[in-house]
């Protein structure tokens, strides 16, 4: 296996350079956690009232009504005029468009749309990644994110709405994926769970947190919509700051240019790097990839039978972790305790000690067992939360502060077994394909996400059936993270090759914390 980590040390894997990369990713995950929340939070819908024929002193209803309220009315034909009662004085699109009631669809239409957007955008920009290189895409999603979200602000008829939701959705996911690629493939083995501890726990968490309030502190959904999108204009300037990957570099074959980059993290790291050692660096690599495909993609990874297990046991994993997330967050964010900023914000707080989880027990487990424990931690709070009990007619306000216990201490192993298998996934795959084989994993998670709702409708046939096909999908998930090879303290597989032969004589019960082969 071709270890690029052995140069990056002489030149320095955790100096100025990766300073400057980790800080660079904790702004943009501040940044980032905005823009995901605008998604939501500019659709919010609140309390509304069809104001047909109502005295404008007129009390507002408890609840959401599309018809109109006059007791001795029997016209309930659609209402022309709605009135809202906006929380805390936002003003959401759903406020401004009267997207309720009957043209309730054409939200549904422009949300599809962004899902439809971002399995398209993930495959084009994770490809790209692969082919162009690391920046290019990583400056290239954000610009596109930055004008889809800036666009929105001016569609508010369906057609503009649409098509600007398409462009927003064109570049999720690989926003944060380069950066997150880039920071993983620029630090040695032994970092990366404390760095992206640092970078997404919490300032991820951080911004994630804040972005229901600023929402609410701005005022209306345009204003906010700018303020999540016009700080995106300073990832350009990354080009000039941060060297491109030079794990990318020798899979690309692109020598010279990995050369400069090394060089470059030498000098800003302080070390003194002798001609001779990247000549010799140059010729091993040369040496190694000589038999290797010029030209891999994603293809490539359904050739062969390992690397093919790999593969859709990684993107089985994404999909049941989706719908675990959906299952228990569908009642947390319908409760009326809280509204539905506090819901909102309280959620994203199990993201800070999901990672904490990670850093204690990640490298010390392994990989593969943080998954199948999580899974199974994450399945047994949902169950508790959903059915175990919170099903009878009579809910106290304990069993009620206990279903939202469950339901927070569900979520943070949801995202504790989620952020282990997006580590998992960037270890796995070998660099020539990283990008494309992350997208893809990504992409089966979100269709996933898209299908939840159809799947939860079995309920009508027989109440819990969506929580014992919930069970059985996180066992079976959980059982085969146990044949993926574990890498944890490995370095990155850097060919097609390198990631056939990473664990090749590993056991399923092969874990860091025990003797290899016990």
């Amino acid at each position: 296996m071709l270890e690029v980590d052995k140069i990056l040390e002489k030149c320095g894997d955790f100096g100025r350079m990766q300073l400057i990369i980790l800080i660079l990713t904790s702004l943009l995950n501040v940044i980032l956690a905005m823009h995901y929340e605008s998604e939501t939070i500019i659709t919010y819908v609140p309390i509304f009232w069809c104001a047909d024929g109502l005295d404008s002193g007129a009390a507002p209803p408890n609840i959401s009504n599309c018809h109109p309220l006059q007791t001795n009315s029997t016209n309930y034909s659609s209402c022309k005029h709605y009135k809202y009662e906006s929380y805390m004085g936002y003003h959401s699109f759903v406020s401004e468009t009267d997207w309720i009631c009957d043209d309730m669809w054409k939200l549904n239409v422009g949300s599809a749309l962004y899902s439809l957007g971002s399995l398209l955008g993930t495959l084009v920009l994770g490809y790209m990644g692969d082919r162009v290189g690391r920046l290019p895409a990583l400056i290239l999603a954000n610009l596109i994110s930055m004008v889809g979200n800036f666009l929105t602000i001016f569609g508010t008829s369906l057609f503009t709405f649409c098509i600007f939701r398409i462009i927003n959705g064109f570049a999720t996911d690989t926003n944060y994926s380069m950066m997150y690629i880039l920071l993983v493939e620029h630090i040695r083995p032994s970092l990366r769970t404390i760095c992206l501890s640092i970078t997404v726990g919490i300032f991820y968490c951080l911004g994630a947190i804040s972005a229901p309030w600023m929402s609410l502190l701005l005022g209306t959904w345009r204003s906010f919509l700018l303020f999540s999108s016009i700080p995106l204009i300073i990832v350009p300037f990354f080009y000039f700051i941060v060297p491109e990957s030079v794990q990318w570099l020798i899979s690309r074959r692109k020598y010279n240019q990995a050369v400069a980059s090394l060089r470059r993290v030498a000098k800003i790291n302080g070390h003194q790097i002798e001609d001779s050692v990247y000549e010799e660096f140059i010729m091993n690599c040369k040496l190694s990839q000589q038999n290797n495909k010029i030209d891999p993609n994603l293809l490539h990874l359904f050739r062969t039978q390992r690397l093919r297990r790999i593969l859709l046991i990684l993107a089985f994993e994404m999909a049941v972790i989706s719908f675990s997330h959906f299952i228990i967050t569908r009642k947390l964010y319908t409760s009326s305790r809280f509204s539905y900023f506090a819901w909102r914000s309280i959620g994203n707080t199990t993201i800070l000690p999901a990672w904490l989880i990670a850093l204690a027990f990640q490298d010390i487990i392994g990989r593969k067992a943080m998954i199948a424990t999580s899974l199974i931690c994450c399945c047994f709070f949902t169950l508790m939360t959903n059915i175990g009990l919170f099903d009878g007619a009579s809910t106290t306000d304990r069993t009620s502060t206990l279903q939202i216990m469950f339901s927070l201490t569900g979520i943070c192993f949801c995202n504790v077994a989620f952020n282990t298998a997006s580590l998992y996934a960037v270890e796995l795959l070998p660099t020539c394909v990283r990008g494309q084989g992350d997208a893809a994993v990504d992409i089966f998670g979100r269709v996933v996400q898209l299908i939840c709702a159809y799947v939860l409708n079995v309920n009508a046939t027989f109440s819990p059936l969506p929580e014992i096909i919930l069970v059985v999908l996180t066992l079976l998930s959980a059982c085969l993270s146990l044949l993926l090879p574990e890498t944890t303290n490995h370095t990155l597989p850097c060919s097609l090759e390198d990631s056939e032969e990473l664990g090749i004589d590993e056991h399923w019960y092969t874990f860091p914390c025990i003797k290899k082969g016990m």
